[in-house]
């Protein structure tokens, strides 16, 4: 047995001219207007139909906010109980009126409680270390021994420059020889009694 349906919105606008001095001489609007909008209803669920009205209303010249105001406005009224319209908020995450004072309150609790820790950690641990020179400012005795970043970075360039020309493999069997060769001499070095 085959089973088949159509839903149907159907709009029809007429208009009859008045021949005379009241014709229709706007450009703006279209005189007639007819929409018939068809879908298979033999497997739409309630949010196709949903759907399906939103197009038809689209139409005929709603606005699309006064058509989410619309579809709210089933849920959201006097006739509604309202076990049903929290179930609707739970499913899309949305907090009633009523509910705002108690989230407030919920909010605040959870500030206070950051509050605390965050004053707990500073209180047991101190703020995060400081990097001398970053935050303040050095004295001439401190910043002649401190080189500036441009130094620092010449001196590593330079320590590091001599090994560009080696290769990966080339390195590492240089590790290893030196690896080899400190760890027997203190080997020795702990055997003879000098560590």
């Amino acid at each position: 047995m085959t089973y088949e349906a159509e839903v149907q919105f159907k709009f029809d606008a007429t208009f009859t001219p008045t021949y005379g001095s009241s014709s229709w001489t706007s450009d703006d609007f279209i005189p007639e207007e007819h929409y018939l909008i068809t879908a298979p209803a033999a497997d739409l669920n309630c949010k196709q139909y949903f759907k399906l009205f939103e197009k038809f209303l689209l139409c005929v010249g709603m606005d699309a906010a006064t058509i989410r105001s619309g579809a709210m406005s089933l849920v959201f009224n006097d006739c509604v109980r309202e076990d049903e319209q929290r179930k609707v908020c739970k499913e899309y995450e949305l907090t009633m009126d009523e509910d705002l004072e108690k989230k407030y309150q919920e909010w605040k609790d959870r500030d206070a409680q950051w509050a605390k820790m965050n004053a707990h950690y500073e209180k047991n641990f101190g703020s995060e270390p400081k990097i001398k020179g970053d935050w303040e400012i050095l004295t001439d005795e401190e910043n002649k021994n401190d080189p500036s970043w441009e130094e620092r970075y010449w001196q590593i360039y330079r320590r590091f420059e001599g090994f560009a020309k080696y290769t990966d493999n080339d390195l590492k069997k240089m590790r290893t020889m030196y690896d080899t060769l400190y760890s027997e001499s203190e080997f020795e070095d702990s055997a003879n009694g000098v560590a």
